[in-house]
């Protein structure tokens, strides 16, 4: 297991999908639980979107999967060549290889090829309802990718990452801390104070 950090407006003792868009609404890099490396981004979070206006702010340690070389996806990256061939075995179809040049493509493409959706490898890979997203996601969980990772700054590709887990059950909570925001939705630097 690795540790990385989730930010929320919520105090809770357990992850629940059933909850995914309660904070800012959206489902950019996919669908689950977003978790980041750095513990300030995880404050920021905490206090943006649906907790901009909240009087509290959290940020959880959490324990996720261990990234391995086939189990998850980069968003901008090509996608493994063996997460490809067990995706394509599952689909029963042959994968187009321009929606595995990255694994955000890659993700839209499966979802809606499992929603029913039929259109050429541009259309299927530029846009995913929500409904797609959800599908994409079990659909990956069950070849056995768990995460898509991200920079958390596009200019430091190899730096610090967020990732989505897919699944929440393999999320596991190791500690709440309430924390204190500034202005700009910063952390105040010592305003940590454990809840559990």
């Amino acid at each position: 297991m690795e540790k990385f950090y989730h930010g929320s407006s919520v105090l809770f003792d357990k992850f629940d999908l059933a909850h995914a868009l309660e904070g800012d609404g959206k489902v950019k890099f996919g669908y689950g639980v977003y978790v980041t490396q750095r513990y300030s981004t995880a404050a920021r979070y905490a206090g943006s979107g649906a907790g901009e206006h909240a009087s509290e702010h959290y940020v959880y340690t959490v324990e996720v999967p261990e990234k391995t070389e086939d189990n998850h996806i980069w968003c901008s990256r090509p996608v493994h060549p063996s997460i490809v061939e067990r995706a394509a075995e599952r689909l029963g179809e042959d994968i187009p290889q321009e929606v595995c040049l990255q694994g955000k493509l890659f993700r839209k493409y499966i979802g809606n090829k499992v929603i029913g959706m039929t259109g050429t490898p541009k259309k299927l890979s530029s846009k995913a309802t929500l409904e797609a997203e959800k599908a994409a996601s079990a659909f990956l969980v069950s070849i056995g990718v768990e995460m898509l990772l991200w920079p958390l700054a596009q200019s430091k590709p190899d730096g610090d990452q967020n990732r989505t887990i897919f699944d929440d059950n393999k999320v596991v909570i190791t500690r709440v801390d309430l924390v204190e925001l500034d202005d700009d939705v910063r952390l105040i630097p010592g305003s940590e104070k454990q809840v559990k």
